[in-house]
């Protein structure tokens, strides 16, 4: 490996910087050396160093998801509950 250094400028969310470089100063390591150590070990393994693949949700996810969008837009109805106790019963009364 050569011991010149190059400089690599990147465009990244400031609050994902924030917690990565918080996340590798826990592990004892900087920003650029965490950076360093996935490109290299991207090189070792020719690729990324991880699976990357779409998630494969079964279809009663799928199905919370499309209602939890609706509920969010306000197209769908939600239930209110005043208390824990009442939310609890709620869900009782369903099995």
């Amino acid at each position: 490996m050569s011991t010149k250094t190059a400089t690599v400028s990147m465009r990244i969310d400031a609050s994902l910087k924030e917690d990565a470089e918080a996340l590798f100063r826990a592990l004892g390591m900087t920003l650029p050396q965490a950076i360093n150590m996935f490109i290299s070990q991207s090189l070792l393994v020719g690729g990324l160093p991880f699976e990357s693949r779409l998630p494969q949700y079964n279809r009663d996810t799928i199905e919370a998801m499309k209602e939890a969008k609706l509920i969010a837009s306000g197209e769908l109805p939600s239930k209110t509950y005043r208390s824990a106790d009442e939310l609890f019963a709620d869900l009782d009364s369903e099995l």
